[in-house]
């Protein structure tokens, strides 16, 4: 890891809130409990709207339907998953981020955001193109599957880095 880097993960790690999170009782049991939580918030109703957009439900529910009810619930559960983890994060900063799957969550992480971005500032913006066709785009359906396996992987580093 870069010099750099270990001494901001040993700032946040030493700071009052890294503190604060190690000594609380029960703070870190309780983080992470709304970690989960917020998780199960942002990737089930994502998962929802990928499998929309996969063709399941195309007669029941448009696309542009399903997005304007599930993505402001997956934004929300996004929130609290990552000021869940920065907390979380704080506590054991330099350990966490040694881990062999702390790598593999950021990447998967930073390519499940840019994932969303492309999708949103590209396929998304031709919805009126496709939604009312027989099947969504490629590009969304690709989309889609990136999405499921992306989160699918951060869930699994996210688990994996106390034990790697």
């Amino acid at each position: 890891m870069p010099d750099w880097l270990e001494q901001v993960l040993h700032l946040l790690q030493e700071s009052p809130l890294g503190e604060a999170v190690r000594s609380t009782p029960f703070m870190y049991p309780t983080l992470e409990s709304l970690h989960i939580l917020g998780i199960a918030v942002l990737v089930g109703p994502a998962f929802a709207f990928d499998l929309r957009l996969l063709g399941i439900g195309h007669n029941l529910v448009p696309v542009t339907e399903a997005a304007r009810y599930l993505l402001p619930v997956s934004h929300f559960g996004l929130g609290i998953a990552v000021v869940t983890g920065v907390l979380l994060l704080s506590s054991q900063a330099v350990g966490v981020a040694g881990s062999g799957a702390a790598p593999w969550k950021l990447g998967l992480l930073l390519l499940a955001g840019l994932n969303a971005l492309v999708f949103h500032r590209g396929v998304y913006r031709r919805v009126f193109q496709w939604a009312d066709t027989d099947a969504t785009s490629i590009a969304a359906r690709v989309s889609a599957v990136v999405s499921m396996m992306t989160w699918t992987g951060v869930i699994f580093a996210g688990r994996f880095l106390a034990y790697v």
